[in-house]
């Protein structure tokens, strides 16, 4: 039959997710998944040439159905491109379209071996869940501790040491499941959008997720909701700045960890405390890494002028991501290397990309709720790099 010689994938949590509150899934080394928005969708399918070097490469569409076995275990099975056949056609290079498992115990499951019944969100697990899908490198730091979440718990109720995995990416994983689980049956498909994940070229990779332009809401926001962001905005960087933190991890060389900050640390910044977290970043716990400012801001005033002219798009709520890698490459040591220390910086070392379209309006969007389309460039999100760019200039002159 057609589902013959299909390899089943584990489906993971993504361990590099730093903010947002959509489940993010492994899907592949070079790819996740999401939650299918079809205004999202609709920004990747017409996506302007001159904006692909700073998003996410689209990759196609999975079908997502939920399973519950006799215990109560959940499964999320998704099998590529149903009703879209056309749409993986670019993943064959990876072996036909595998149908995807990602199992799930009801509540976490603790690895493949025969742990009897069901299994809490058991610090172990977690950290088990994570030793496996990230070997050798993933000893997390997190400032963050959920305290309404069991899976910060040990068997005995107590909290753990303060040593743990990125908790931001679970936290959103255990709700999505939750919402699933009471929302779907078992025969409904939900459809997930699979993306380049833009981090897996880097050993420690530090990801800076940063919140752009004054307005969060989308058109098709409620009022309520609306004057929830609006009020959001107000309270942080986002109104005098146009930009606010939104989650963090930064590599410590000094203590081999990473250290984390979510999106309710970012919304307390002042602006000077926003240049000081910005300042933490890049550091690696003992000093600046100063040779990383040029080739951001670099990246930075490309895609400034890059937006510049995309007239109509507006990225309500969408997020810009900075990415460099935690491993200094000591340029000292490589005598061969064909320039002076100087020009060390190889300028793909950072990345800088732009995710989360689906609050993005634009003029002949498919799912667009503005009947309206809106006029020039987004000037907040312009406002917010502008002031990104001399921020960091600030920082490069000792400032």
């Amino acid at each position: 039959g057609p589902g013959e010689g299909r390899a089943a994938v584990l489906l993971q949590p993504f361990v590099h997710q730093v903010g947002g509150h959509t489940s993010m899934l492994t899907y592949d080394e070079h790819t996740v998944c999401k939650p299918l928005v079809s205004q999202e969708l609709s920004f990747y399918e017409s996506l302007p040439l001159a904006m692909r070097q700073f998003t996410p490469q689209y990759k196609g569409i999975v079908s997502v159905h939920l399973k519950k076995d006799s215990l109560g275990n959940l499964t999320l099975i998704a099998s590529p491109g149903l009703g879209q056949p056309d749409s993986c056609g670019h993943l064959d290079s990876a072996g036909g379209d595998p149908a995807v498992t990602l199992w799930h115990k009801r509540k976490w499951a603790a690895g493949s071996s025969s742990e009897h019944g069901r299994v809490k969100w058991g610090h172990s697990q977690v950290t088990k869940a994570f030793k496996d899908s990230c070997p050798g490198k993933m000893l997390l730091r997190t400032d963050l501790q959920y305290h309404t979440d069991s899976f910060l718990e040990d068997a005995n109720g107590k909290q753990p040491e303060r040593k743990s995995y990125n908790p931001w990416g679970l936290h959103c994983h255990r709700q999505h499941l939750n919402r699933m689980s009471s929302k779907h049956n078992e025969n409904k498909l939900q459809q997930f959008l699979l993306l380049e994940n833009v981090v897996s070229k880097y050993s420690y990779p530090c990801i800076l997720d940063l919140k752009m332009g004054t307005r969060q809401h989308g058109d098709d926001a409620s009022e309520e909701k609306k004057a929830r962001h609006i009020k959001k905005c107000e309270q942080s960087t986002s109104a005098s700045l146009g930009v606010r933190i939104c989650g963090m991890q930064v590599y410590q060389a000094d203590t081999g960890h990473f250290l984390c900050k979510d999106k309710y640390y970012g919304r307390k910044l002042s602006p000077e405390g926003f240049r000081q977290t910005l300042r933490q970043f890049l550091s690696n716990g003992n000093q600046l890494r100063t040779e990383l400012l040029e080739p951001i801001i670099l990246r930075l005033k490309a895609l400034l002028s890059v937006i510049r002219k995309q007239s109509s798009y507006r990225f309500y709520s969408s997020s810009l991501l900075i990415i460099y890698d935690g491993q200094e490459h000591k340029e000292s040591a490589d005598h061969h290397l064909p320039f002076p220390k100087t020009h060390g910086t190889n300028p793909s070392r950072v990345d800088v990309r732009m995710i989360d379209f689906a609050h993005t309006t634009f003029k002949g969007s498919k799912s667009n709720p503005n009947p309206t389309p809106y006029d020039g460039p987004d000037h907040g999100y312009i406002f917010g790099l502008e002031n990104l760019i001399k921020i960091l200039q600030n920082l490069s002159e000792g400032k």
